[in-house]
């Protein structure tokens, strides 16, 4: 029995997150999550932050409520990868949530596409396995909220590439083969948990918007651009996006 033949949708999983997850009376509708810490710090720098709740997974990672334009959001700090993501996603849909913002770096497989540019993905390849868990085997996800996405970028005027991506689980893995293969496919970038997320929103009948800046890029020899370096002022221009489509969704 190989991956592809893991959906089961014929009997009850074992542990439900109900099970262990208590839900959190005022727990806001809106979730924004971030991927990386110096985005989780400038969130912390920008606005009075209450804890609400937290995740326990190997460490506690917490989670928090700020009101950006008289509406409230949950924001939490997920760990990288899409088993995690997805796995704190669940709880988080437990504790409440319905709305979900997730954005994060990505790697280009253009080098048209300059660092920091923003990326919509419209389908997201399924090169990880949680995806597996949640729908039915095919080569991609489909991102429902993508035109959606767009419409708010287009009102916000803020330019974009709307593309598919790649979502793999091995990052040391994305060999040039590969990465060919997933550009004459139509894939402008690579991240590792789009169809991750995706399909466990679609599991769970929530929303889930994401969207991806160009870090480094894999299109020739591999160039590391704004990977771990990104100028501040294009960081909080990217959460100032962010907020702006939050309170859009």
């Amino acid at each position: 029995m190989s991956i592809v033949n893991t959906f089961d949708d014929k009997s009850d999983a074992i542990i439900n997150p109900q099970s262990l997850i208590e839900k959190v009376e005022g727990f806001p509708e809106t979730v924004i999550v971030v991927f990386s810490r110096k985005f989780a710090d400038l969130v912390s720098r920008l606005f009075p932050l209450k804890e609400i709740s937290c995740f326990v997974a190997g460490s506690v990672i917490p989670i928090y409520r700020f009101d950006y334009k008289g509406k409230s959001f949950a924001f939490y700090q997920t760990p990288i990868g899409g088993p995690a993501a997805a796995g704190l996603l669940e709880e988080a849909v437990a504790k409440g949530g319905k709305n979900f913002l997730f954005f994060g770096s990505c790697g280009s497989l253009d080098k048209t596409i300059t660092e920091g540019h923003l990326i919509v993905p419209t389908a997201a390849y399924r090169d990880e396995g949680t995806s597996y868990h949640y729908a039915p085997a095919s080569d991609y996800i489909e991102v429902a909220s993508a035109n959606r996405l767009a419409d708010i970028l287009d009102e916000l005027n803020v330019p974009y590439h709307k593309a598919k991506i790649w979502t793999t689980d091995s990052f040391y893995r994305e060999t040039v083969n590969n990465m060919q293969a997933r550009k004459n496919d139509g894939c402008v970038a690579v991240d590792m948990e789009c169809a991750s997320i995706m399909a466990c929103a679609q599991f769970r009948n929530v929303n889930a918007y994401e969207f991806v800046y160009a870090a480094d890029c894999l299109d020739g020899a591999w160039d590391v651009r704004i990977l771990g370096n990104m100028p501040e002022d294009m960081r909080e221009r990217i959460l100032r996006v962010a907020l702006e489509i939050a309170v859009r969704i």
